[in-house]
């Protein structure tokens, strides 16, 4: 029977630093132990060498030959550190002991696993025998870990809301919808925790973030996901300004905590993400390439002399939508924040005091692509519910949320709020391309 356990494993790093210290040929004298999966193995006469590979690192096992094993199967070795003849680091096996035995051979281990397709629905096999892969996601570990601790040494209070609501809303998105059985009425998985995040400022946590799973029934991109990571955060006695400046020095310090610096490699693009950064508002943007009309027939008539096809547009606000993603967002390369958006764009922003036809919204842009989006929170009930009723008449559905309408009677005060996508971030660190290298386990087709 195989063991149950391995105790007092050292990781293969600590073991290979030790054996770095020896001259070639040298064994030293002190004893450790390591575990990991056999990931090459070359026979030398009486002896293999073997390459054992923990999440830490790999290290040469010198072993007699006659062990049995195969590549893949899961060993714990004791033994002595030091250089073989030819320099390399490695443990001289005094015990070897069989924990796993593998019962699918790997995939080609020399060239790692190319195929995206299994790469995607085998994860563990992509982890396995690709190092970059292991090195992307734990890079991710230490990205959130940076958020957090940027977040909680500033006063913000980690919180939770319900994944499960019995309204959705925060955002533009069709929901995925599921039926409560005890309580026998429909609920949505959550598109956005925006609402639920600011009752917890009118109840006076006054800096509160979470950072979780939302979900949106749409489509799938190089950077959208049906189910994918966001950071909010919802700042009491600031606005947008404030927010800015603190998105910035945000990025920055998890840059320089996970990657060792800001300057990063991102759709073949050099970009520095050191703060400041590039500030542009949304209609100086759209004037300089001639797109910047309040009126909806001239608008589509720009954007279809453009090559544009508006036939989904149903409204002025979806027409400047498009027009931003296809003609302004693609051009932001180094990081910028683009600001100052129409009211009909944003229905949970303030107004801006010289414009109330501009509200203090920003959306900030590394890479061509838009990493988050952010406000001055409306903090007026009556204008909230007129804005839901303008939604709804736009759009369609229930006039929004009465229950966070009532909330904000009782008084919120001036807040700054703001999202961030995560996975969106991961991608710009570890210079992936396509969302689904930033996620585990990302949503896929069912097989044929």
């Amino acid at each position: 029977m195989l063991p149950k356990r391995f105790p007092d494993r050292e990781e293969i790093a600590a073991v290979r630093a030790e054996a770095e210290k020896a001259e070639p040929g040298e064994t030293l004298g002190s004893e450790h132990r390591v575990a990991g999966r056999v990931m090459a193995r070359r026979d030398m006469g009486k002896l293999a060498f073997l390459d054992l590979v923990d999440r830490s690192g790999r290290i040469q096992l010198i072993a007699p030959a006659s062990q049995g094993l195969d590549l893949g199967d899961l060993v714990g070795a004791t033994g002595k550190p030091g250089r073989s003849k030819r320099g390399e680091p490695s443990l001289t096996v005094e015990e070897l002991e069989l924990l796993a035995k593998i019962k699918k051979p790997l995939p080609d281990t020399f060239h790692g696993l190319t195929d995206v397709e299994t790469r995607y629905r085998q994860r563990y096999l992509d982890l396995l025998v690709n190092e970059e892969t292991r090195a992307d996601f734990a890079l991710r570990t230490r990205m959130v870990s940076a958020v957090r601790r940027y977040l909680d040494e500033r006063g913000f209070l980690e919180v939770e809301t319900p994944v499960l609501q019995p309204r959705y809303g925060g955002a533009f998105a069709e929901p995925f919808v599921t039926h409560y059985n005890e309580l026998d009425a429909d609920f949505y998985l959550r598109i956005a925790t925006e609402l639920y995040l600011k009752r917890l400022i009118v109840g006076g946590l006054e800096r509160v973030y979470e950072l979780g799973k939302d979900f949106r029934n749409e489509g799938i991109s190089y950077k959208h996901a049906p189910e994918f990571t966001m950071l909010e955060w919802y700042e009491a006695y600031a606005d947008y300004t404030d927010t800015m400046a603190r998105i910035e020095e945000l990025v920055e310090s998890v840059a320089r905590e996970s990657t060792g610096g800001t300057q990063v490699t991102f759709r073949g693009h050099e970009l520095d993400l050191k703060a400041p950064w590039r500030r542009l508002k949304l209609i100086d943007a759209l004037e300089e390439l001639g797109l910047w009309t309040r009126e909806e027939a001239d608008l589509r008539s720009r954007l279809e002399e453009r090559g544009v096809e508006t036939n989904q547009d149903r409204s002025w606000t979806q027409l400047v939508d498009h027009a931003l993603s296809h003609f302004v967002e693609l051009e932001l390369i180094q990081p910028t924040i683009l600001y100052d958006y129409p009211l009909e764009l944003s229905p949970f922003a303030r107004a801006t005091e010289d414009d109330p036809s501009i509200v203090e919204r920003f959306e900030y842009f590394v890479g061509g692509m838009e990493l988050g989006n952010a406000f001055s929170e409306l903090n007026d009930p009556d204008e909230q519910a007129a804005r839901f009723a303008q939604q709804a008449a736009e759009i369609g559905g229930e006039p929004g949320d009465p229950d966070y309408v009532e909330a904000l009677a009782y008084g919120m005060p001036p807040t700054g709020g703001l999202g961030l996508g995560i996975d969106r971030l991961a991608m710009v660190l570890t210079g992936r391309e396509a969302i689904r290298d930033a996620i585990l386990f990302p949503a896929l087709r069912p097989r044929e």
